[in-house]
């Protein structure tokens, strides 16, 4: 299977490190325009440095509005067509599984708004060049999190992902008669960067194999696992195919 995104613009977010910067390599390696953004400014410009000269960076924060509509609207004076949209941002911030009295107000929205709320805004701002297109591709990336529970013991992140899902799944109803898919991609277990270095660190020797043991291939996948995917939603050969769920885990 030959894919090209020769004269395709790219939006990816999160971009700085992991699954975004494996997603943002490889539509640039294809021939995409790629815009990559995130708060990480100095892992983001690793970034731009790896995909090369069609490659643009931002700093974007994703969970403000106004800053989402400013980075796509600097990218539609330059490329009036956004072909494909990879929300990919996303996290647990910093936060670890407590018990469900001691999550605060903040705790809860901050990871709200940025596994899911700011796929909204993303979605929401690159629709109109979509529309007029008639062509778009928006391809989430939640998390197995999202379909099951959380390994980490994160509600709110649990409960974003699998908001991001639904979100999914509505858009791509809403957005169909345009000929814009929208599909979603439900990452498992993946050492992609510090936080998810930090957890499996955390498991020790027999909670790691455990781990493994429950993966039908045994073993764990790399970034490009996940981009890979990526890529097929966002190519013609997914053209029939939207408000899916795909499942990048190795097997459960």
């Amino acid at each position: 299977m030959d894919i090209s995104f020769t004269n395709k613009t790219v939006i990816v977010t999160g971009a700085a490190h992991g699954f975004g910067r494996a997603i943002a390599l490889a539509f640039a390696q294809r021939g995409a325009t790629v815009w990559a953004c995130d708060v990480l400014a100095e892992e983001l410009a690793e970034t731009q440095r790896l995909c090369g000269a069609n490659c643009h960076v931002r700093t974007v924060d994703v969970t403000d509005q106004a800053a989402v509509a400013g980075f796509v609207g600097e990218i539609t004076a330059v490329s009036p067509t956004i072909h494909i949209l990879v929300n990919n941002a996303g996290g647990v911030l910093g936060q670890v599984g407590r018990p469900l009295e001691e999550i605060s107000p903040a705790d809860w929205h901050n990871i709200f708004a940025v596994n899911c709320t700011a796929a909204f805004y993303f979605a929401q701002a690159v629709a109109p060049s979509m529309k007029q297109a008639r062509y778009g591709r928006i391809i989430n990336i939640s998390s197995g999190a999202g379909l099951g529970i959380s390994l980490t013991g994160i509600q709110a992140y649990a409960s974003a992902k699998a908001a991001q899902i639904g979100l999914t799944r509505q858009l791509a109803h809403e957005l169909g008669a345009w000929q814009i898919t929208v599909n979603n991609i439900a990452p498992g277990f993946v050492r992609s960067n510090p936080t998810t270095e930090k957890q499996w660190q955390s498991y020790g020797e027999a909670g790691q194999q455990a781990l493994l043991n429950n993966i039908a291939l045994k073993r764990l996948g790399i970034p490009n696992d996940i981009a890979y995917a990526v890529l097929f939603f966002a190519s013609d050969y997914a053209g029939w195919i939207t408000g899916q769920v795909l499942s990048v885990d190795g097997g459960k």
